[in-house]
């Protein structure tokens, strides 16, 4: 048995809320204590209490997505509200979850690309995890933050099982004429949401514009890769690269990929490459970086049925450890400079499945 399918296997609930909503307050090198006026953190099985998401993988349909929504939303009484930010060419509603009401605003979405699922059950869990159960943790955590999540950004290319939206007149520069366009190309800040032809970036525009979030966290899935110790790479992340994004707003997705890299190490194991990715300002990590955002890109590589858990779970890690670093201040307070420790990510381990998904 591999590595990574010993520690999918191993890994439960209680170890991975033990490990990852405690991690800030280890001291790891660079990252400050939580804010001490924080609660003490519920016990494990309250902290990653996922309701019955947790039986969902990345084949779950959009209708089961709706009534998955509906679902927690009715769990938390409340605390997780469901809306939706557009619609699709084919009529389907791109939704949109909320929890909490605090000042520091966070964004997530998940598959821009229709074949790309992973991170969608993910959110699912995120948002039983942290909307549902009331102990004062998790109200100081919603006091402080406000977490909106795009579930499934592409619903007409998840019905596809392909990576573009669905608009049979498309002739686009990214994307694929008579099928759609690459959402994950058409955030240009330069355009604006009326004039953008791709109707589920519109509305993430639109999104990011009503709410001017603090960070936005954008999971895709990539190939299968090998380091040059011959481990498989389960992840890549990578912060915006676009030469107009200021400064700070590099500083800080750089901190949020440290952040990451850490939680996911330390936390399950997990191998964590920085991602090869371009400059161009249309891409969602880019894009939200420009226009001032903490930016990062999660690629979870896709690794087969029997990894599959343990890729949800990567996610669910790096969703959780984000909201509770931004709600304690412990994010801002890393070395940015320690993304550059981040290794490369490493060579193809085959082209069969990786052949099937453009750069992200």
């Amino acid at each position: 048995m591999s590595r990574i399918r010993t520690l999918a296997a191993a890994t439960t609930s209680a170890v991975l809320a033990g490990a990852l909503l405690t991690a800030p307050a280890q001291a790891a090198p660079g990252v400050a204590a939580p804010d001490s006026a924080a609660p003490p953190a519920p016990n494990p099985a309250a902290l990653t209490a996922t309701g019955p998401t947790g039986r969902l993988g990345g084949d779950i349909s959009n209708e089961q997505l709706a009534r998955e929504l509906d679902r927690v939303a009715r769990a938390s009484a409340g605390k997780v509200r469901i809306s939706s930010i557009g619609t699709t060419n084919e009529g389907r509603p791109i939704k949109r979850a909320t929890l909490g009401h605090g000042p520091t605003k966070i964004l997530y979405v998940t598959q821009q690309h229709g074949n790309e699922p992973l991170g969608t059950p993910a959110a699912l869990r995120a948002l039983w995890g942290l909307g549902v159960p009331n102990t004062a943790w998790h109200r100081w955590l919603r006091d402080r933050i406000t977490l909106d999540i795009v579930v499934r950004a592409n619903p007409d290319g998840h019905a596809r099982d392909w990576r573009y939206n669905y608009d049979p007149d498309a002739d686009p520069e990214y994307g694929q004429a008579g099928q759609g366009y690459d959402i994950n190309r058409y955030h240009d800040p330069a355009v604006a949401p009326a004039d953008n032809p791709v109707p589920e970036a519109a509305a993430i525009q639109r999104l990011w514009l009503q709410t001017r979030p603090d960070i936005v966290v954008d999971y895709h899935m990539q190939g299968r890769y090998i380091s040059p110790d011959g481990r498989q790479i389960t992840a890549s992340i990578l912060w915006p690269t676009n030469p107009t994004v200021s400064e700070r707003a590099v500083d800080r997705g750089r901190q949020l990929a440290v952040l990451n890299h850490e939680a996911l190490t330390r936390t399950l194991g997990a191998n964590v490459s920085q991602y090869p990715g371009g400059d161009y300002e249309g891409i969602a990590r880019n894009a939200y970086g420009i226009r001032g955002s903490a930016s990062l890109l999660v690629e979870l590589s896709d690794l087969g049925p029997a990894y599959e858990e343990f890729q949800i779970r990567s996610a669910l890690v790096s969703m959780l450890v984000i909201a509770q670093s931004a709600a304690d201040g412990s994010l801002w307070r890393i070395d940015p400079d320690r993304a550059d420790a981040i290794p490369p990510r490493g060579e193809p381990a085959d082209r069969s499945p990786a052949e099937a998904r453009e750069a992200a």
